[in-house]
């Protein structure tokens, strides 16, 4: 097989994976947020699964924090090792010079069944617009609520326009020439808005989207999508290769972990590392 040949082909999605696991806590010694699963397959596959029903097959996605256990769930998926964090944007910095016509991007930390990239992509091509985001009705809550102008682009944060207030979902169009502003090293996309000729906010019906970014938003998500799985034991969450035992209350078992069977524990994190059992108090923060 041609190697060069591959690494030269365009890339069509991006799962933007890198971080430093901070509102995780323990969790990111261990795993990092994408790694974690969901009905038994990881989230950086959830986004991986969306994306390719909608045609978008040549996907990448960043690395960051545990780079190794990232790569071992990312089959069919090319992975760029940030060997430092490069940010909400920067990170793209991987397909600059790699993508046709647009990069659509997803949130690697985020569960969802189904996202209609094809509307944001349409919307997207219909505009020849340098940047869309595929937006939502806002639902209130703590969340910045994005405006539009009349002609539906994307106004600055904290500017209210004609259309709005929606929600950023995570997805979003990137086109080359939007890539080619990034500037070298970290940079973030509310530092380069400002200099897009042309942001598009491409609206659509609520979806069921979850992001899963905390220990408590796993629990909760086990219970409610996985209960037969990482669910199965009320209250907790469980890795598919974790064998639980013992007492076990709001707790995360993850890779082969395998408590004491005499064990009654609250509020902590168990994995296996080098032969041991690991336990990290769930209110430990990593930093």
């Amino acid at each position: 097989m041609d190697r060069t040949r591959l690494v030269a082909e365009p890339l069509e999605g991006f799962l933007l994976a890198a971080g430093l696991g901070l509102r995780m806590g323990p969790l990111s010694q261990c795993l990092p947020k994408p790694a974690w699963t969901i009905q038994g397959r990881p989230l950086l596959q959830w986004g991986a699964g969306a994306l390719r029903a909608h045609g978008i097959q040549r996907l990448g996605c960043n690395a960051y924090l545990h780079p190794d256990r990232l790569r071992a769930v990312a089959s069919g998926i090319e992975v760029f090792e940030e060997p430092r964090l490069l940010g909400s944007a920067g990170g793209l910095l991987h397909a600059r010079g790699r993508v046709a016509s647009e990069l659509i991007t997803w949130n690697a930390d985020v569960w969802a069944e189904t996202v209609p990239f094809d509307r944001l992509r349409d919307g997207h091509r219909e505009t020849a617009a340098t940047l869309s985001w595929l937006l939502v009705p806002h639902p209130g809550g703590r969340w910045n609520p994005v405006w539009l102008d009349d002609l539906g682009r994307v106004l600055p944060k904290g500017v209210v326009g004609t259309q709005g207030p929606f929600h950023f979902t995570g997805a979003a169009a990137w086109s080359p020439e939007a890539l080619a502003l990034l500037p070298e090293g970290p940079s973030e996309v509310d530092d380069l808005r400002p200099r897009l000729p042309f942001h598009l906010g491409v609206v659509v019906e609520p979806f069921p989207w979850r992001e899963v970014g905390t220990a408590d938003a796993l629990i909760q998500a086990a219970a409610e999508l996985a209960p037969g799985q990482e669910g199965r034991l009320p209250g907790c969450y469980l890795h598919p290769t974790a064998r639980p035992r013992g007492r076990l209350t709001g707790c995360v078992l993850g890779p082969d972990a395998a408590p004491p069977a005499a064990i009654t524990d609250a509020d902590a994190l168990w994995f296996e590392e080098g032969g041991n059992q690991v336990r990290l108090g769930l209110g430990t923060v990593t930093k």
